[in-house]
């Protein structure tokens, strides 16, 4: 049983897991509520199903990329239940497993892939101005590209979008709609959710594949950039 955690975007996110199979889902997508709702999913999702904390057997979270403060109030809330239970901690990628909830949706008919055996799916993170935080999966999940920052234009991932059909969502997915118009390109609305964790949570347990609580760290891709307030206090 895994406890999954997802700050990393305006989504906040828990999927609370058994051996792969979704158990109990809180979220919501109101945005900067992350620190107030996290601790309040997690217990709402043990009173419901009348589960002891020491009833979990792992706790995984989004690694990122994506929101500096949301990553550092999942990871924080992540490590802390982590140490506290003594049982391991587990690293998902933001960005794996909102391709992950992408397939999910299409297998259910809820999304529609024009050419699902033959794909490139494409999730984003907007990461402010034209810029987004994403990686390309092929229709089985694996990476085609590393996880890298994108300045959007008209050239961006051609090469990949004459080959196959180039499906992108996420947040970061409407600034690229007027410059990217490739023909194989396409839009769809796909939610950021904890749910997409739930494969490669459970898979990464049965290899013991854990992280070090005591030492990671979320995958911010860049800096924190502090800046000045344009309001005068005096």
């Amino acid at each position: 049983m895994i406890l999954n955690i997802e700050t990393g975007t305006e989504v906040c996110s828990v999927a609370l897991t058994e051996n792969g199979r979704l158990i109990s889902l809180r979220e919501s997508g109101t945005g900067r509520q992350h620190a107030r709702q996290l601790a309040l999913y997690i217990d709402e999702i043990f009173r419901e199903l009348d589960i002891d904390p020491h009833d979990l057997d792992a706790i995984a979270v989004g690694q990122g990329p994506g929101s500096y403060t949301g990553l550092r109030i999942g990871v924080s809330l992540a490590k802390g239940l982590s140490y506290g239970l003594g049982i391991p901690l587990i690293a998902v990628s933001t960005l794996g497993s909102m391709a992950r909830v992408a397939l999910e949706d299409f297998e259910a008919g809820v999304l529609e892939l024009h050419h699902p055996d033959r794909l490139y799916l494409c999730p984003m993170i907007d990461a402010r101005r034209m810029e987004v935080y994403a990686q390309v999966f092929d229709q089985a999940l694996h990476p085609v590209t590393e996880v890298e920052a994108v300045i959007v234009d008209g050239t961006s991932y051609a090469t990949l979008a004459a080959e196959r059909e180039f499906v992108i969502f996420g947040s970061g997915a409407q600034k690229c709609a007027d410059v990217m118009t490739m023909p194989n390109v396409h839009y769809v609305e796909v939610a950021h959710s904890a749910r997409g964790m739930a494969a490669f949570s459970d898979r990464a347990f049965q290899q013991g594949d854990f992280v070090d609580t005591a030492y990671f760290e979320p995958f911010y891709l860049k800096d924190f950039v502090v800046t000045t307030s344009a309001k005068k206090l005096f």
